[in-house]
């Protein structure tokens, strides 16, 4: 690492760390931090890290209680977890969270179906049936875009409830689609290559449709209905980009990355302009990986001519986004081996020297929050660019360099980040046999 010495940075850290060790003032100096801002982005480095899932949960119920945050947007499919929404807002027939998260069928469904999710989510219905009656409740929404065939039957459902002449012409638009079924590469593959005609004019147009339908729909109805009008025009939305991003997967890696991020900042500002309708001054804790949520000018990303939401939150709300990282350096993840592998309990190696993680692990402090403002020895120290871990939801460590790790200036890409030494991994709700078996010990067989 290009720093004035290791030893230095370490006891620069060690002096601006606040360890973590179970009392709710732990998150004291996250709190002054985050002052008055709109929005704090939680991040995670590997998806299936249950202390991640834990911490981001303590640390959101505090925005709600004591900050007013009326929102968590999460790096989920917006169908799946609308249904998790209306839960929370006793809105649906669903029994429990359990039963709220079982649209998460889709690869990896333990991102969400696991303990921790369940454990949040019925605090979320607790804590917002113990409102007043009149108060806001508190939401739970997705950012993401893969749910193409969902979103577009939530949009025929709508209509075929309030215009079935509308939901006619929904149903011809999106008939487009049929001939590719179900399979999205295809779909990419056959119009990103120009072998079949996209059908980007028809999402577009069912979108527009939607908007004008719903401007005419408040004007007449009022405020009764506006929570069904978004959700549709939402999922209109995810159709539309989600059509743009299998086209560009094909084409241009770069740029599907683009699409998807940019995705996640509009669905945010749309959940910003209409929660602000109906409470004021929305605040909104985003849970997403680091690699989304992580200032891309600081990384490599940059460089590759990617940006993501972290990026696009600094430059649009300044100081009224506030971005949090979190490290580990060596423990377990659930993840798989390969996309729409089964989910496996792996062994997370220690972090490569070199790294923030193993600097991290060498201050012998084993989970920490660390915050620059004010600590310009460790602000400093973290500027100059290092490895940085990243395991999504697929883990190789055979190829972990490669795979795993990018340069960042860790002080820039976030404003705090958390680090738990060693960590384990998120128990999904339905474990497999390779999960409950686990990762042989790196011994194995030769150990005694």
């Amino acid at each position: 690492m290009r720093r004035t010495t290791e030893a230095t940075l370490i006891e620069a850290v060690r002096a601006a760390a606040r360890p973590l060790s179970g009392p709710a003032h732990d998150y004291d100096p996250l709190a002054d931090l985050v002052g008055d801002a709109r929005l704090v982005l939680l991040g995670e480095a590997p998806h299936g890290t249950h202390e991640f899932y834990r911490e981001r949960a303590r640390i959101t119920r505090r925005l709600i209680e004591e900050k007013g945050f009326t929102a968590v947007a999460a790096e989920a499919d917006w169908p799946d977890a609308y249904r998790v929404n209306r839960y929370v807002r006793a809105a649906s027939g669903d029994v429990d969270a359990r039963e709220a998260l079982v649209d998460f069928r889709r690869f990896p469904n333990w991102m969400w179906r696991n303990t921790d999710v369940v454990e949040f989510v019925e605090w979320l219905r607790a804590h917002n049936d113990g409102r007043p009656r009149g108060a806001p409740k508190v939401g739970f929404y997705g950012l993401d875009l893969y749910s193409l065939r969902a979103s577009m039957e939530a949009v025929l459902r709508y209509l075929d409830r309030i215009d079935p002449e509308a939901a006619n012409r929904a149903r011809a638009r999106y008939a487009c689609f049929d001939q590719f079924s179900d399979n999205t590469q295809v779909y990419g593959f056959l119009t990103g290559t120009g072998v079949t005609k996209s059908c980007e004019e028809e999402v577009v147009a069912e979108l527009v449709d939607l908007r004008r339908r719903a401007a005419a729909d408040a004007r007449r109805d009022g405020h009764e209905s506006e929570d069904d009008r978004f959700n549709a025009e939402q999922n209109a939305r995810v159709v539309k980009n989600a059509e743009a991003y299998y086209r560009s997967v094909f084409l241009e890696e770069v740029s599907s990355w683009n699409v998807r991020d940019r995705h996640m900042i509009e669905t945010l500002e749309a959940l910003l302009a209409h929660l602000g309708r109906q409470v004021g001054r929305a605040k909104i804790a985003v849970w997403a990986h680091n690699s989304h949520l992580g200032d891309a000018r600081a990384t490599e990303m940059s460089r590759r001519g990617e940006l993501n939401v972290g990026q696009l939150v600094r430059e649009r709300y300044g100081d009224d986004a506030v971005l949090v990282g979190f490290t580990t350096h060596h423990g377990s993840v659930t993840a798989a081996s390969d996309w729409d592998g089964p989910a496996e309990r792996k062994r997370v190696r220690p972090a490569l020297p070199d790294s923030y993680e193993a600097t991290f692990h060498d201050t012998r402090l084993a989970n920490f929050l660390l915050a620059w403002r004010g600590h310009d020895g460790a602000r400093e120290g973290l500027l100059a660019p290092a490895l940085e871990r990243a395991i999504g939801v697929i883990y190789r460590p055979d190829t972990e360099r490669a795979s795993h790790y990018f340069y960042a200036r860790l002080s820039l890409q976030f404003d705090a980040v958390m680090h738990f030494d060693e960590t384990r991994a998120v128990e999904p709700l339905e474990r497999t046999a390779v999960w409950d078996a686990g990762e042989p010990p790196e011994t194995f067989p030769f150990g005694v």
